[in-house]
């Protein structure tokens, strides 16, 4: 008999998204109110900040220089992260209230300012033979840099919206992100050997802070009563907004990336770092950015696009590394 594990391995699932969505359903059945609300919200403050020092702690300075160097791929991967897909979000405003909802609309939003993914844009880069060193450098600085874009593109596009971003979030995002994680930088060369030894454990308390977001976001939600704005309709909406998105971006990638003169390895790195928001990163900005009573429908399309853009890596992944694999035998065969 299978475990639950590798039952969800099967279906392509990912495990930490059945925890978002057990989270959720917790946050439904027994939402955190009055002082339970206050105790939360203070964790989950102290949570983020331990988040992104250890964000600061893990990344190389070295590789984050090193990026430089294959300065066209990070160009094309930075345009489309924090260009491309920022302006693809703003068009779904087109989209209210028919389609969606504006805090569906400007979730969205927040989902296209956010950097790419770190760990499954390598992963899935490897799995399809790609360029793996290139997918580290270009995914790792896109974090780095999604830390202070990030909050300035969600200003520039929401301000005006009334979803709740204001000049006294930049104070909060200095405070609760951006100082931690250049004290993770700071602290590096003492506690990298332990960082790197306990990586498992670490990434397992990555989780729980995100799981810890997404229950006091939701509680949030629910003591406000948000969520009967949600309709089936507006959900099935959001749904086909997100795949409209990734696929817009990868086939935008898939066919300029050979006109721009990149080979097979440095194509593959691109579509997977290019097409891929992250949501380690995206739930804790979120919880600082926004008021917590509409945390939880803005970041309803992140959680969403994430587990969509998993499954359809995955396969594609498998299938590029399959013909990357049998090619290479014919070509070796041939010369």
């Amino acid at each position: 008999m299978k475990s639950p594990a590798a039952l969800l391995a099967k279906l392509r699932i990912d495990p930490f998204i059945i925890g978002i969505l057990a989270a959720v359903g917790v946050a439904c059945l027994v939402p955190a109110r009055g002082q339970g609300a206050e105790i939360a919200s203070w964790v989950t403050s102290i949570g983020v900040g331990a988040l992104f020092f250890l964000y600061g702690a893990r990344l190389s300075t070295a590789e984050a220089v090193a990026g430089f160097k294959h300065w066209r791929l990070h160009l094309v991967i930075l345009a489309t992260t924090f260009v491309l897909f920022p302006l693809l979000g703003l068009t779904t405003k087109l989209l209210v209230p028919s389609v969606l909802t504006p805090a569906l609309a400007a979730g969205v939003i927040f989902l296209c300012t956010l950097p790419s993914t770190v760990n499954s844009s390598i992963a899935f880069t490897s799995i399809a033979k790609g360029n793996v060193a290139a997918a580290i450098c270009a995914a790792s600085f896109s974090s780095l840099l999604g830390i202070v874009i990030t909050p300035l593109l969600v200003g520039l596009l929401l301000h005006s919206t009334g979803n709740g971003f204001s000049l006294d979030a930049v104070t909060s995002i200095v405070l609760q992100l951006l100082v931690p994680f250049v004290a993770g930088q700071i602290a590096r060369r003492w506690i990298g050997g332990f960082i790197t030894r306990h990586k498992k454990v670490l990434g397992r308390a990555d989780r729980t802070v995100i799981l810890m977001v997404v229950y006091a976001a939701f509680s949030e939600g629910v003591v406000a009563g948000i969520w009967h704005q949600l309709t089936p309709l507006a959900l099935g909406g959001l749904v086909v907004v997100n795949l409209a998105l990734f696929y817009i971006v990868f086939w935008t990638l898939k066919l300029v990336t050979p006109k721009l003169g990149f080979g097979r390895a440095d194509r593959v790195a691109i579509i997977f770092a290019g097409s891929k928001k992250s949501l380690a990163s995206g739930l804790p900005m979120a919880a600082v950015l926004f008021p917590a009573q509409t945390v939880g429908l803005i970041v309803l399309p992140l959680m969403l696009f994430h587990q969509a853009q998993l499954m359809i890596c995955a396969v594609l992944a498998r299938r590029w590394g399959a013909k990357a694999g049998a090619d290479q035998p014919a070509a070796a065969a041939v010369r």
